[in-house]
């Protein structure tokens, strides 16, 4: 079983000290939840997960209090592959304050559909189920936080 899986009513992660499997609700990220088992702390999601199906997607845009950054990739672009660890270090520096999600567009192709994905990797940000950026190409951890912040300056 995965550590970190999406479905429609939120985030399910293993407690890192008891191992039991919790539910993180959209609605409550960005705030302090607690393993239903033993009680410790579960830390913010500091790496990408993988939206697997368009039902766990729009649940996660929509109800997200925290924006949501998405990078659209496939496992045959090359491009996409040398962005990987970078979006991973930005998931690691923004825990907390983003989630960060990854849509293969092979496997979920009716998303890369509706959102008018015609390059890859492409990251958009949406907050409130909204779209507010989007960028094409592969980018180093600094661009990809730079993006994040001009788009956010924007909205100001």
């Amino acid at each position: 079983m995965n550590e970190i899986e999406l479905d429609e009513r939120g985030i399910l992660r293993n407690c890192v000290r008891c191992r039991r499997r919790n539910r993180m609700r959209y609605e409550g990220l960005g705030q302090t939840f607690h393993c239903a088992q033993c009680k410790d702390e579960l830390p913010p999601l500091n790496e990408p997960v993988d939206a697997r199906s368009d039902l766990a997607f729009d649940a996660l845009i929509s109800r997200s209090k925290l924006p949501v950054l998405v990078d659209f990739w496939a496992p045959w672009c090359g491009p996409c592959k040398m962005v990987a660890p970078e979006f991973q270090k930005v998931a690691r520096e923004t825990a907390g304050q983003f989630v960060l999600a990854k849509v293969n567009t092979e496997e979920v192709p009716s998303l890369a559909t509706r959102f008018r994905v015609t390059a890859i990797p492409t990251m958009v940000l949406f907050e409130n189920g909204m779209e507010v950026a989007r960028q094409a190409g592969a980018m180093p951890a600094p661009a990809i936080r730079k993006f994040i912040e001009q788009a956010q300056a924007s909205r100001k």
